[in-house]
């Protein structure tokens, strides 16, 4: 495939292209996996304890809990986001922040924090939702559902 774009390139599209790789900084490829892999794992393990905590404490059998647990993950992402904190934490972990639960809930409250300037309906509603369709355009693009 990389070979068919390659040839529907004009010669001058080609050395450019050749150009920018060679300038290009390497990626971290390594680095970023590492990050994105204690970052899903640290969001992963403070689930669970949450889910422990209504198991133990809150009277919930395993199943039941998860229902609770997802609701305070996507409160405490919120409440994180709202703080500018969760934003920072995104930057740094890289896609380990964005696959769990906690990672949808930051798009859509970043999206409502940014856009309520333009009032609650049009504002903070419908830009939180489009945000939400271009999420699910990309899943099926990309062959995730």
């Amino acid at each position: 495939m990389a070979n068919n774009i390659k040839k529907n390139l004009t010669r001058v599209q080609q050395e450019y292209k050749e150009l920018a790789q060679s300038v290009e900084p390497p990626r971290p490829i390594l680095k970023n996996f590492i990050r994105a892999f204690i970052a899903g794992g640290t969001i992963c393990l403070v689930g669970q304890a949450i889910q422990e905590m209504f198991v133990h404490w809150g009277g919930f059998d395993e199943k039941k809990a998860g229902d609770p647990t997802v609701a305070v993950m996507i409160l405490l992402s919120v409440i994180l986001t709202s703080m500018g904190v969760y934003d920072k934490f995104a930057q740094w972990a890289g896609a380990g922040s964005a696959v769990p639960v906690t990672g949808f809930a930051n798009s859509m409250a970043s999206a409502a924090i940014e856009h309520q300037s333009e009032g609650m309906v049009l504002g903070v509603g419908g830009k939180m939702f489009k945000l939400e369709m271009f999420v699910s355009q990309t899943h099926s693009i990309c062959g995730l559902h």
